[in-house]
């Protein structure tokens, strides 16, 4: 029988960093396929990038795709104010 693939987090995924525009300092990056169906991940989504320092000392950048129902609800909080 064949093997069922998992649909578990890809790790080890590699992309390259590009210059946003000739302006700024901001770099882009792709999101890999797996990770983007992983999360549903959609055009126009957001994340959230954060540096945490891990249990050694190191840091590390941690990434989280922010829900699109919080993204509504900020939106709809800017409107109103």
């Amino acid at each position: 029988m064949g093997e069922k693939k998992s649909n578990n987090m890809v790790s080890g995924e590699r992309t390259v960093l590009t210059k946003a525009n000739n302006r700024s300092y901001s770099l882009r990056t792709t999101v890999p396929t797996g990770i983007a169906k992983q999360f549903d991940l959609k055009d126009k989504d957001t994340i959230l990038w954060k540096i945490k320092a891990d249990q050694n000392g190191g840091l590390m950048i941690v990434v989280e795709p922010e829900p699109r129902k919080l993204k509504k609800e900020k939106k709809n909080k800017e409107v109103v104010e």
